[in-house]
């Protein structure tokens, strides 16, 4: 059997997917249990540019991660390729129409949704949950940026239960940390190991680790 796939896919931009996807790979390769691989499929080339400066921070063979870049259709035969010899490969698609994602969505076992905790970004999942739905992937709704000691509304409570998603136990909280590791190629489990964030990004790694199996 090979590989898991997992695609982190939101329509609305700004949702977080690059620093999730980022964020969940080093979690999972920390845990050093198999080898992981990110593809990024956006047009935008952040997690490239991330990975660069992953690169320069740890030298080619330091950085734990296989990575690649693909687009359209060539994203699901690159996601395939990697996944016959890694344990689990992260596609960061583009927050763009369902052309452009379907094949990342398609060729995945579970479609990771980063949702910030307002109604207008909740309405915007629902296109990307159907779309996963139509191509039979699992999908899953992590709710992203959470503002401290503040409690999610009743309204987006209320709209997350009307709407049927499946939403993580875990959640990622609004901390600056997280986009600050970023700039350095690294991510919060490596320039603040013990803290919060860190935590709540391997809470979120296992939880994901235990829906989708081995690979």
């Amino acid at each position: 059997m090979g590989g898991r796939i997992i695609s982190v896919a939101q329509q609305k931009g700004g949702s977080g997917k690059t620093t999730l996807a980022a964020h969940l790979a080093v979690a999972l390769a920390l845990k050093g249990e198999f080898p992981v691989a990110l593809v990024d499929v956006d047009p935008q080339g952040s997690l490239g540019t991330w990975y660069e400066a992953r690169e320069d921070a740890f030298g080619d063979a330091g950085t734990g991660l296989t990575f690649r870049t693909s687009s359209g259709w060539g994203a699901r035969r690159e996601a395939r390729s990697l996944a016959r010899d890694h344990g689990v490969v992260i596609l960061d698609t583009p927050p763009k129409t369902d052309s452009d994602v379907r094949p990342a969505i398609e060729a995945a076992d579970m479609v990771i949704i980063p949702v910030q905790p307002t109604l207008v970004d909740l309405w915007a999942t629902g296109q990307t949950v159907e779309l996963a739905r139509r191509e039979g992937t699992r999908s899953l709704v992590v709710l992203n940026r959470v503002p401290p000691r503040a409690a999610l509304t009743e309204e987006v409570m209320a709209a997350i239960g009307e709407n049927g998603f499946n939403v993580a136990a875990a959640r990622l909280g609004n901390r600056t940390a997280f986009a600050a590791s970023m700039g350095s190629g690294r991510t919060i489990l490596e320039t603040d190991a013990r803290g919060k964030g860190a935590e709540e990004a391997r809470q979120l790694a296992e939880e994901i680790g235990r829906m989708i199996g081995p690979g």
